[in-house]
Formats: C-alpha cells, structure tokens, sequence
C-alpha cells in the first residue's frame, strides 16, 4: 500500500473522529485519548464506530471498541476489519 493511500485514510478517519467529538482537528493528536483527553462517551465511541463502517463499507465488530481508544488504535481496527 502507498504512503499516500494510508496518509488518505488516516486524514479521512481523524475527519470522521473529530466531526463526531465536535472537536478541531489539531486537537487530537495520533495518541491522544478520547475518552480522557476529549471527553468522549461511549455513545461517542459507537457513533465513530458505525461512521467507519459506513465510510470504509466494513463490519467492526462492538467487542474492539476497547482498542479504539486513540486514532492510532481506531486505524488498526478499521485497517484489519478491511484487509489493508
């Protein structure tokens, strides 16, 4: 996979995230936590997740929402549900 493609999907991933937690863009950082550093809920976490799926038309299944803590932790899931 090229860089540009993978830099592609983080960009839209982090559009997707940040739009949900109604928060700027350069406030999330790679590693930054959504629940303790952007107050999200888990409501929040459920809403990224289904926004994903739609997004990159794949199943993710409810029981990694634990790994989808951070950006870097929600690109691994989306990129093994998917197959990248």
């Amino acid at each position: 996979m090229s860089t540009a493609i993978r830099d592609e999907r983080l960009v839209t991933i982090k559009e997707i995230v940040c739009d949900i937690l109604e928060i700027e863009e350069d406030e999330v950082t790679e590693v930054s936590l959504f629940k303790e550093d952007h107050n999200a809920d888990s409501l929040r976490a459920i809403e990224i997740l289904a926004a994903l799926e739609k997004e990159f038309k794949v199943v993710i299944n409810q029981s990694e929402l634990p790994r989808m803590v951070n950006l870097k932790g929600v690109y691994g899931v989306v990129s093994e549900s998917a197959g990248w």
